[in-house]
């Protein structure tokens, strides 16, 4: 895996400190987030039939466990501008959020599997479409506010945290593409292939938490 190298600008210690006050801010956004976007979806997919909807819940609460690691990185990260390694407790996390992951895709396919042998399908996809529609417009504002962060630090951590939020936005258009899907032609097995789909990103997250545990790198493949 290639080394991501960048140069550190040059800038005052007050600046600095700001910079990674405001890192640190939003990862704590992005973990609050994920807490409501996890307790809305997963009410209303549960309420309405939808897996696709329940499937990117818990989804949301497995990216909770992920930016716990990140918001403790970038605490670490204001007191140190060299881009150390992951320490103890980030390897962990990322071990524990990979086995989330896991589980979550094991869990969708089996549930996939049942919704199509029962021939279930959801009363509506109507709160997939706002749920999804509200975390593409939040994830596309997170990611250009840390990738604005992390250039400005120079950091890869704070860089590759915002390609995590990427993969999130990723799984938000999964969930529009299927939800709309379903409203459009009332075909049940849409959102059943949502979630399928849902799953496999899951397990490809997984992947590569426990491959960054192993390694060494920061968040989402880069290289510290």
């Amino acid at each position: 895996m290639a080394r991501v190298t960048l140069s550190i600008p040059a800038l005052v210690p007050e600046a600095r400190a700001r910079l990674y006050a405001r890192a640190t801010l939003l990862a704590g956004v992005t973990i609050g987030y994920n807490i409501v976007e996890g307790l809305v979806s997963v009410f209303f997919g549960l309420a309405d039939d939808t897996v696709a909807l329940f499937g990117f819940g818990l989804d949301s609460f497995v990216e909770v466990i992920s930016g716990v690691g990140i918001w403790h990185m970038m605490r670490r990260l204001r007191a140190s501008t060299d881009g150390e390694g992951a320490d103890r407790f980030e390897k962990t996390a990322l071990r524990v959020t990979g086995a989330a992951f896991y589980l979550l895709a094991g869990g969708l396919i089996l549930t996939a599997a049942w919704n199509f042998t029962a021939g279930r399908a959801p009363e509506t996809t109507f709160w997939g479409i706002v749920v999804s529609a509200v975390s593409i417009v939040t994830m596309w504002l997170l990611i250009r506010l840390k990738l604005s962060v992390g250039r400005a630090l120079g950091s890869a951590a704070i860089i590759a945290d915002a390609a995590c939020t990427r993969a999130c936005l990723a799984l938000s258009f999964v969930l529009l593409a299927s939800s709309l899907g379903y409203e459009a032609t009332g075909i049940r097995h849409v959102d059943t292939l949502g979630a399928l789909a849902i799953a496999a990103l899951a397990w490809r997250e997984g992947r590569e938490a426990y491959e960054k545990a192993r390694t060494g790198t920061c968040s989402c493949g880069q290289a510290c």
